[in-house]
C-alpha cells in the first residue's frame, strides 16, 4: 500500500475530566440513598410502637417517591427517596407527614449553587448572562438556572433581606462588634457608596451578622442611623468592644449610641495606613516593627515597641509616626481583654475574610446594580458565610467580660 493511501486509526481518548466526574456523582449518589434510607429507617424504628386497634404499625415504609434530579456541583445527581406511610393525625385532626431534612420536598439545587448566583451577580455578571456562566463552572447539564429562576431567587432574598432587617433584636447579647464599610464595583444610587456591615459575637462566642445597611461615605450619621435601628429594634446592651478601620464615622457615632463601648483599631489597616506614608525600601522594616508592636506579650512591652517605631522613624517620616502615634491607645484597647481573644479583637479579619473575593477599596465603577439587589446579595453571601464562621477562642471566658471581670495583659486581675 503507498504511502499516500495509508489512513491513521485513531482511537477515542476517554476523557480524564469526564470519568472522574462520573464516578464522584455515583458515589454522591450512593451515599445520599444510604442517608435517606438511614433516616426514613430510624423515623419508622422511633413510631415502631404506635399501632392501630387491629395491632398494625401506624407507621410503615411503602416502596418510593418518583425519583428526581438534583443540581449538584458536580453535576445532576439521581435520587429516589423512600415513601413513608403515616397514618397518624395530630391533634386538629389532621395527617402527619413525614419530612426528610436531607432531601426537603421539591429541592433541586444544592446550596452551593444557590451561592454560586449572589457572588457573580457582585462580581458583576448580569442576570441574562447567568445561565452561560453557570454553564462554564457546573457544565452543560445545568437545567433549571435560566434568567428566569435567577429573577424568581433574587426576590425571595430580598424578601428574606427585609424581614431579616426587621427583626427583634431584644433577645440577643453581643459582646463583641466588628463593624467595616464595604465598596462593591455595582454603581449604588448616588448618595448611598457602601455597605456599612456589623457582625458581632454572642455571649456563647458564635459569631452573627448582625446589621447589613447601605451608608454615605461611612459617614457618621450613617452609622448612627444603623446604630439606633440596632438600638430602636431591642438591642440594649451595649458590647464591651467594637473593632474597626479608625477612618470610619462609626467611632462618633458609637460614642453617641453607645457610650460605654470601648474601641480597638483594626491592626491590619492601621498597617497598611501607617506603609502608605513610607518609600517602599523602608516598608519591610516598618512593617516587622509594627507587627512586634501587636504581637507583644504584655502592654508595656507593646508600648516600647510603638516608641522604638517612633524615634526610628519620626525624623524623616513623620506622617507614618503620627498616623500610629494618634490611635495608639485604642490600638491597644485587646490587652484589657483575655489573651484567647486577642486574634480576634486585633483585627476585622472576620468581615474582611468574609467579603475579600468581591470587595474593592478603590473608587466606586459603573457596572449593573441597585441599591436593592446589591443590599439583597451582600445579606446573602454573608449569610452563607455565616455558617462556617468558628466560634471564638476561650468563649467559656465571654462569662467574667460580660460580668466586668478585669484582665490585665489578658490575664484576670486576680491570677497568680
Amino acid at each position: 500500500m503507498s504511502e499516500g493511501t495509508t489512513n491513521a486509526i485513531r482511537f477515542p481518548v476517554p476523557s480524564t475530566e469526564d470519568a472522574l466526574t462520573g464516578i464522584l456523582r455515583q458515589g454522591a449518589q450512593r451515599l445520599l440513598a444510604q442517608a435517606i434510607e438511614a433516616e426514613v429507617a430510624a423515623y419508622i424504628a422511633a413510631h415502631a410502637d404506635q399501632r392501630d386497634a387491629e395491632g398494625h404499625r401506624l407507621v410503615v415504609r411503602n416502596g418510593y417517591l418518583p425519583g428526581r434530579q438534583i443540581q449538584t456541583g458536580i453535576g445532576p445527581v439521581n435520587v429516589r427517596q423512600p415513601r413513608v406511610d403515616d397514618r397518624r393525625t395530630d391533634e386538629n385532626g389532621q395527617r402527619i407527614r413525614f419530612t426528610s431534612s436531607i432531601l426537603p420536598p421539591y429541592l433541586r439545587k444544592t446550596k452551593s449553587i444557590k451561592e454560586l448566583i449572589p457572588w457573580l451577580y457582585l462580581k458583576g455578571i448580569s442576570t441574562g448572562d447567568f445561565s452561560e456562566a453557570l454553564e462554564a463552572l457546573l457544565g452543560k447539564e445545568a437545567p433549571g438556572l435560566s434568567a428566569t429562576t435567577v429573577v424568581r431567587l433574587k426576590e425571595v432574598w430580598r424578601k428574606d433581606y427585609e424581614s431579616w432587617n426587621k427583626r427583634s433584636l431584644a433577645d440577643k447579647r453581643y459582646v463583641y462588634f466588628w463593624v467595616d464599610g464595604i465598596h462593591f464595583n455595582v454603581r449604588l444610587e448616588e448618595d448611598r457608596q457602601c455597605i456599612l456591615v456589623v457582625m458581632g459575637a454572642t455571649s456563647d462566642g458564635r459569631k452573627e451578622l448582625v446589621a447589613v445597611a447601605d451608608g454615605y461615605r461611612e459617614s457618621e450619621q450613617s452609622w448612627r442611623e444603623l446604630l439606633l435601628d440596632l438600638k430602636a429594634r431591642g438591642l440594649q446592651e451595649a458590647p464591651k468592644v467594637a473593632v474597626g478601620d479608625g477612618a470610619l464615622g462609626f467611632w462618633a457615632a458609637l460614642r453617641k449610641v453607645f457610650g460605654l463601648t470601648r474601641e480597638q483599631r483594626c491592626w491590619v489597616h492601621k498597617t497598611a495606613n501607617v506603609l502608605n506614608y513610607l518609600p517602599k525600601g523602608k516598608q519591610a522594616k516598618a512593617k516587622a516593627m509594627l507587627h512586634d508592636i501587636w504581637m507583644a506579650e504584655t502592654k508595656a512591652e507593646a508600648e516600647q515597641a510603638s516608641d522604638l517605631f517612633i524615634e526610628t522613624f519620626e525624623a524623616k517620616y513623620p506622617k507614618a509616626t503620627n498616623c500610629l502615634a494618634k490611635d495608639r491607645d485604642v490600638l491597644l484597647t485587646f490587652y484589657d481583654f483575655p489573651a484567647e481573644h486577642w486574634v480576634h479583637l486585633r483585627t476585622t479579619n472576620p468581615i474582611e475574610s468574609t467579603f475579600a473575593t468581591v470587595r474593592l477599596r478603590t473608587r466606586r465603577t459603573k457596572g449593573c446594580g441597585s441599591r436593592a439587589a446589591t443590599l439583597t446579595m451582600v445579606f446573602k453571601l454573608a449569610t452563607c458565610a455565616e455558617q462556617h464562621w468558628r466560634a471564638l477562642n476561650g468563649s467559656h471566658l465571654l462569662d467574667d467580660v460580660i460580668r466586668g471581670v478585669q484582665f490585665v495583659d489578658g490575664l484576670r486581675k486576680n491570677a497568680a
